[in-house]
């Protein structure tokens, strides 16, 4: 007999109070992991598979990085039926650590430009 209940609906997230600073700088210290939450920021919210789509990495590695971001209180997840929509815990984490968040995507996005600019060859 299978289990339908809500409990099966429900992802390990941990509550406002309970993020920890050096356990969200581990998770933003992945590149993969980083580059999902740059999508996030840009994107608002989206499911699993929709914002991974673009990022050439195996299915249950992606599955892995998004745990890692939900359970260090980086983003949140829904599940809605067999689907997850996840979306960045902006809020919480600018309350908890100001600045830090924009700060480090604006130091990813600086370096995804200087590595573009550099790879161009001059013709």
């Amino acid at each position: 007999m299978r289990n339908t209940g809500a409990a099966m609906r429900k992802v390990s997230q941990p509550t406002t109070e309970a993020i920890r600073l050096v356990e969200v700088l581990r998770a933003l210290a992945d590149p993969v992991r980083l580059d999902l939450v740059l999508r996030l920021d840009r994107m608002g919210e989206d499911f699993c598979n929709a914002i991974g789509a673009e990022i050439d990495v195996h299915q249950t590695t992606l599955s892995h990085h998004y745990r890692v971001l939900r359970e260090a209180g980086v983003t949140w997840t829904t599940v809605q039926g067999r689907s997850r929509l996840v979306r960045l815990r902006r809020e919480d984490l600018d309350a908890l650590f100001p600045g830090l968040l924009d700060s480090v995507l604006s130091a990813q996005r600086r370096t995804r430009d200087t590595a573009t600019t550099s790879t161009v060859k001059a013709p």
